[in-house]
């Protein structure tokens, strides 16, 4: 059996993070562990943050399964456990438990009670148990340090596709598919409405975008609302995802919407027609950017 190594500790999910991963798997002929932790540290010590997550859990296990990654160990975090030393965390997690023989962490990551361990710690810890440690540097695009601060504050202003660059991979929506009004229907633009079930969500501002998914084994396009609709005096905030050519029973199936660019604000339409008007706006931009650029 090939040893637990190389071994990643991880939070965020990028491209950039994978693809280290991967390498060192292959230079070490080691099999590849991620270790990563759920919930998130905030949400468990710091409970009013109402800190919204870029990935669900579960969204995280479906990246991370399409890297190659051979194990994924998803480690609890709990009050007792944020109490662990940086020395027990090494010992009784990473050596004893995981038995690993190599270490690949974020430039910046912290760990232990108090977050006081970090990389020269580490390293030390590292030649006593006999485990090489080694560092993903910062991630610059265009000069700019990617960050999960970064990532969210893109998403939150509707700048998905620059969210998307720094990523790697497409922002991502989760959820069932549910009965709605059905307005959509009665002014010829159907509608899917999603209900994401993980409150942690992280959502992009109201407003129209330009989406995709996979439906019936088929890339399909389409354009997507989150708000509260306010030409029908809608009270809750709904997303509504209009796909393009495609007609099928979606209700109660979990589907994965990839978000692609945002197309306007969320507007309150003097009426319904002319609400449709604009949605017929809305798809021809969306076909038109979909035509030109490559998703």
């Amino acid at each position: 059996m090939l040893p637990l190594a190389p071994l990643m500790v991880c939070m965020l999910v990028t491209k950039k993070y994978c693809q280290t991963l991967s390498k060192a798997q292959k230079k070490n002929n080691a099999s590849s562990v991620l270790l990563t932790f759920f919930p998130h540290p905030r949400m468990v010590l710091q409970k009013n943050t109402g800190i919204k997550l870029i990935n669900t859990i579960d969204e995280r296990i479906k990246l991370l399964e399409k890297t190659g990654l051979e194990i994924l160990v998803i480690h609890e975090f709990t009050k007792d456990f944020a109490e662990k030393t940086a020395l027990d965390f090494v010992k009784n997690v990473l050596v004893d438990n995981l038995k690993i023989s190599n270490l690949i962490i974020g430039y910046d990551h912290r760990f232990g009670k108090d977050r006081e361990g970090n990389f020269e710690q580490l390293t030390a810890f590292g030649k006593k148990f006999g485990f090489n440690v080694s560092k993903i540097p910062q991630q610059e695009i265009d000069h700019i340090t990617i960050s999960s601060t970064k990532i969210r504050k893109a998403i939150e202003l509707g700048n998905i596709e620059e969210a998307n660059r720094y990523l790697g991979y497409c922002f991502m929506l989760t959820g069932e598919v549910v009965k709605g009004k059905n307005l959509g229907e009665k002014i010829g633009f159907p509608t899917a409405n999603i209900s994401i079930k993980e409150t942690y969500k992280l959502l992009p501002k109201t407003g129209s975008y330009v989406v995709k998914a996979e439906l019936e084994n088929e890339t399909v396009y389409g354009m997507m609302n989150i708000g509260f609709r306010p030409t029908v005096k809608g009270k809750n905030q709904t997303i509504e995802i209009h796909f393009f050519d495609f007609n099928k029973d979606l209700y109660g199936k979990s589907i994965q919407i990839d978000v692609l660019k945002f197309l306007r604000e969320e507007q309150k339409f003097d009426s319904v027609e002319d609400l449709k008007n604009q949605l017929q706006k809305d798809r021809e931009k969306s076909l038109e950017i979909i035509k030109k650029q490559s998703f």
